[in-house]
This record gives structure tokens, C-alpha cells and sequence, in this order.
């Protein structure tokens, strides 16, 4: 798993949520991550510029929508020709991470594997 990818980016939570939590489960999972594959973490290359609706209370097409260019890349150069290593806690319809990756690519990346601790049917 390790030489499939350069740089591991946790998906990014807004200020706002990150005060409410106190953390980001996607950068705690990421620096486990980092620690056994010896690979960096660049949690400022994707941010969330906006707040969105929590994605559970929402339908397929609502989710898909609610989160259409909420993510925006900073420091291209830093994932520029990089494959990446998406971290996500949840995965269930997949357009958080498919966003996300999106932008990533958009800006620069090489590739990108999403890893979701856990994925709803």
C-alpha cells in the first residue's frame, strides 16, 4: 500500500466544526497512517471553504449538491505530480471523497485513492 501513494491529505473540516469537535477524525486516522507507511501528511493542501449541511440528513441528490464546490486546493506545488492519499472516517455515497478528488486532481495531483475507515451499504 505504501508505494501506491506520495502524500496522504485527511479530508478537511471547516474552523467552525473543528472547534465544536475539538479535532478531525480524518487527520487523527491520518497520522496513524503517516506514522506506519513513513509517508508525509499535507492537511493544508485541500480545505473546506464553506459550511454545508450535515451529509446524513440529506437525500442522494441533496448530498451530491450540498457539497459542489466546497473544497479548494492551497499550495498546488505541494501535491503537484503527487499521488494522494485521501482519508475519510465515513464513506457512504461517495461525493464527499468524489469532490474532493475532484479538486485535488484539479489542482495538480497525479492520482488519488480514497481510504474510508468505514463505508454504509
Amino acid at each position: 500500500m505504501r508505494e501506491e501513494f506520495d502524500v496522504i491529505v485527511p479530508l478537511p473540516v471547516t474552523e467552525k466544526r473543528l472547534k465544536e469537535r475539538g479535532f478531525n477524525q480524518s487527520y487523527v486516522m491520518a497520522e496513524e497512517i503517516g506514522a506506519i507507511t513513513a509517508r508525509p501528511i499535507g492537511p493544508s493542501s485541500l480545505y473546506k471553504q464553506k459550511e454545508t449541511k450535515d451529509q446524513y440528513t440529506l437525500s442522494r441528490e441533496e448530498r451530491r449538491k450540498n457539497v459542489r464546490g466546497v473544497f479548494a486546493v492551497r499550495g498546488a506545488e505541494a501535491i503537484r505530480d503527487k499521488r494522494i492519499l485521501l482519508v475519510d472516517d465515513l464513506m457512504t455515497t461517495g461525493n464527499t471523497v468524489r469532490e474532493a478528488s475532484r479538486m485535488l486532481l484539479s489542482g495538480s495531483a497525479k492520482a488519488v485513492v480514497v481510504f474510508a475507515l468505514a463505508r454504509t451499504p
